[in-house]
């Protein structure tokens, strides 16, 4: 029974101690990818950090946490706001469709830069495409 426990023992020792070392390249990689973000941080400071995550990785990582945590939070906030503002951008340049043009076609009516007649046959138009 003994031999037993013990490999069960070895068993979750080896899962927990993969689960460490899983969550410590996870946080290694997010802060060098916060280094990179980083353009208020010169280039020698971010030089060093990488030094320093390199021959003391741990205590590097855990310093790197404490003393520029909440400042990689913001960072990475930022950078979703930014990606997320240029694909909405980028949705609605290619989105026009017929809603668009008619969206166009009722601006232009309503500037007094085309007639009634003329906006009809822009719908119609539009209306007819999207089919």
């Amino acid at each position: 029974m003994p031999d037993f426990w013990s490999s069960i023992w070895d068993t979750v020792w080896w899962a927990l101690t993969l689960f460490v070392f899983i969550a410590y390249l996870l946080a290694l990689f997010s802060i060098i990818t916060d280094l990179f973000r980083d353009r208020k941080l010169s280039g020698v400071a971010k030089a060093i950090w990488l030094v320093f995550l390199i021959f003391l990785p741990f205590l590097t990582a855990l310093a790197y946490l404490v003393f520029r945590g909440p400042g990689m939070a913001e960072r990475s906030i930022g950078q979703q706001r930014a990606a997320q503002q240029a694909a909405d951008d980028y949705i609605r340049s290619v989105a026009g469709g017929p809603a668009g043009e008619i969206a166009q076609a009722k601006s232009l009516l309503d500037s007094g830069a085309i007639s009634q007649s003329e906006y009809d046959a822009l719908k119609a138009k539009a209306l007819a495409q999207g089919k």
